[in-house]
C-alpha cells in the first residue's frame, strides 16, 4: 500500500469497508510499511521470498529450465540540487561517481547510464525470471553504475539456459563456469554473431520484459540494504499475482 492508497483509505468511508476497517477505526499511515520492514529486516525479506519459491516449485509452478534475466532503472527520489552547491563550494567541475559521494544524501546512490543519452540517478534492479511460469526467481539490488555482466552473478540460476541482452555478453563465461547454456544476444562486432538465432532469442525474451512494465522506478529509500528488502517484498507480491493468473484456484 503507497501513500497515496492510505490517504485514500484514511478518508473514504468506502474504502474503509472494503478494507475491513471499521469507521472510527485508525488505519495505517504512511509509516507503516516502513515499521514492518525494519522489525523483519531485509535478511527475514529474503527468507520469505525464497521460502514463496521453494513453494512454488514443489507445486511444480516454477522450473528454471529456461531463465530470462535483465536490469532495470531505480531512479532515488532525492534531489541533486544540494549536492550540485556543494560540489561547486568544493571546486569539482563535473558530478560523477568519483566525486558524487563527498556531498550526497545517500553515498549508496550512483548515477547509472542505459545509453550516451540516457542517465539515471539511484539503483540497479537485476532480476532472473522463469520462463515458463513468468515469477520472478532472483532479484538483487546494486548501484546504478555496476554492469549488467557484473551484476548477473546475484541473479544467475542454479541450471539450466539463460536468455540475455547484449549487456550480459561479458558475463557468458561466468554462465559456462557454472554450468549453464548462455542464450546471450551478440554484439555487431562480434565475429561468432548469428543475426537469425539472435532474433529468434529477442523473441523469446519479448514477453518478458513486461516484469518491469508495471512498477513504479522512483524509490523513495536510501541505501541498497533498504531498496533491497522493498524489492523482495514486490517480488513476493508479484509471484503471488501470477499465481493466481496461473492456478485461479
Amino acid at each position: 500500500m503507497n501513500a497515496e492508497q492510505m490517504e485514500f483509505v484514511a478518508e473514504n468511508n468506502a474504502a474503509k469497508w472494503f478494507c475491513g476497517f471499521g469507521l472510527l477505526e485508525k488505519t495505517p499511515d504512511f509509516t507503516t510499511v516502513c515499521k514492518f520492514r525494519n522489525l523483519i529486516g531485509t535478511k527475514q525479506m529474503a527468507n520469505l521470498f525464497y521460502e514463496v519459491k521453494r513453494q512454488l516449485i514443489a507445486q511444480n509452478c516454477c522450473a528454471e529450465v529456461f531463465t530470462f534475466v535483465d536490469s532495470s532503472a531505480l531512479i532515488s527520489k532525492l534531489n541533486l540540487w544540494e549536492e550540485r552547491d556543494k560540489a561547486i563550494a568544493a571546486g569539482y567541475e563535473k558530478r560523477n561517481n568519483e566525486v558524487l559521494p563527498e556531498g550526497s544524501a545517500d553515498p549508496e546512490a550512483k548515477i547509472g547510464a542505459k545509453s550516451d543519452k540516457k542517465f539515471w540517478y539511484g539503483f540497479k534492479k537485476h532480476i532472473a525470471v522463469d520462463m515458463q511460469s513468468g515469477m520472478i526467481t532472483k532479484v538483487a539490488v546494486t548501484a546504478a553504475n555496476v554492469a549488467d555482466s557484473a551484476g548477473a552473478k546475484h541473479v544467475l540460476p542454479k541450471n539450466g539456459a539463460v536468455a540475455a541482452d547484449k549487456g550480459y555478453v561479458g558475463a557468458i563465461s561466468e554462465m559456462l563456469r557454472r554450468g549453464l547454456h548462455p542464450m546471450v544476444i551478440k554484439r555487431n562486432n562480434m565475429k561468432d554473431k548469428n543475426v537469425d538465432l539472435d532474433r529468434w532469442i529477442t523473441k523469446l525474451r519479448c514477453p518478458y520484459e513486461g516484469t518491469f512494465s508495471k512498477q513504479n522506478k522512483r524509490v523513495r529509500y536510501k541505501g541498497v540494504v533498504k531498496n533491497q528488502g522493498a524489492e523482495f517484498l514486490y517480488a513476493i507480491a508479484f509471484n503471488f499475482r501470477r499465481l493466481l493468473v496461473l492456478n485461479p484456484t
